[in-house]
């Protein structure tokens, strides 16, 4: 990835750069961006969007669980299918300070070490709950502090009679609702669940009653019910929602939707070349001052693109 990122010339990073030129957020959470220890590739794809007009001075990116293996292993087992350790990661841009020293990171759960958790028995003791990872990053907002709560579930498919996939899928997606209710320490006041679910609540494969529950949970938003975000056609299945951004119930959303446009703009090609997920986007005000928010409310971008995944 690093290498199509600094030919400049790649057709689908180009893409990439251009889809999120139009969103131009604030904040955008990235799926399926390789990770490196010296942030390399991130730091190249960041260049490349200031010369597209985004300037996003502060990044935060940890090591996925793709591609790990589990300890004393073999041959060896992995935690997440990878085609090697850093594959397809998740990274989050900000125009605004990230404030990484406080950031808390859940990736190496052991996913039989949950009391609420129900891995099948062929599950390995040692193996994570989380496939990319689950992360809460406070970012610094001029109105104080709004924590991203990331992560990117395993898709509930390529499984056998077990259906392991679709209950970590299932687990994944219900850690939110455990973790906002206390149980990994004090929850945070001002938030944004947002990531790749992998699930939609009719369609497809997948465990449904742990995201109906956290989709119907009392103190989140959804701001685009009934949106897909995933133009899966070329697999010979419909549009499916897959994509989420669920803000707490205390922020205003003024708007919301995804970069899908109509058949006849010529960006759908562009939009199509990047990837077969759709930019995500939500525009939230924070609410009047509490603990954490020290001054007036202000509207800020809160974007997610899955760009990076177009053959899956």
């Amino acid at each position: 990835m690093l290498r199509a990122i600094l030919s400049g010339d790649d057709p689908q990073v180009e893409a990439v750069a251009a889809v999120i030129a139009h969103a131009h957020p604030d904040i955008l959470l990235l799926q399926g961006i390789d990770y490196d220890l010296r942030g390399h590739t991130l730091t190249a794809l960041a260049e490349g969007l200031a010369r597209h007009g985004i300037d996003y001075p502060h990044r935060f990116a940890r090591l996925p669980n793709a591609g790990l293996p589990i300890a004393g292993t073999d041959p060896p087992q992995f935690h997440s299918f990878g085609r090697f350790a850093g594959s397809g990661g998740m990274a989050i841009l900000s125009r605004f300070p990230i404030e990484a020293e406080e950031a808390r990171d859940f990736s190496d759960m052991r996913w039989r070490g949950q009391a609420w958790t129900v891995p099948p028995d062929m599950a390995h003791p040692d193996q994570r709950l989380s496939t990319m990872g689950h992360w809460d990053v406070p970012v610094r907002l001029p109105t104080g502090v709004l924590h991203l709560l990331a992560f990117h579930a395993t898709p509930p498919v390529f499984d056998g009679p077990q259906d392991e996939n679709g209950l970590r899928n299932g687990d994944e997606v219900a850690f939110w609702q455990h973790y906002l209710d206390g149980d990994y320490g004090p929850a945070p006041e001002r938030f944004v669940i947002l990531g790749d679910f992998n699930n939609d609540p009719e369609l497809g494969e997948g465990v449904k009653p742990p995201l109906s529950a956290l989709l119907a949970d009392t103190r989140l938003r959804d701001p685009t019910p009934n949106a897909p975000t995933v133009d899966w056609s070329g697999l010979g299945l419909p549009p499916m929602r897959v994509s989420y951004i669920l803000p707490d119930k205390s922020t205003y959303v003024t708007g919301s939707g995804t970069v899908w446009p109509p058949p006849d703009d010529h960006l759908l090609q562009t939009v199509n070349s990047a990837s077969r997920h759709r930019l995500v986007w939500a525009d939230i005000v924070l609410p009047p001052p509490t603990q954490e928010n020290l001054s007036k409310p202000a509207k800020q971008r809160v974007r997610f693109l899955d760009p990076h995944r177009a053959n899956r």
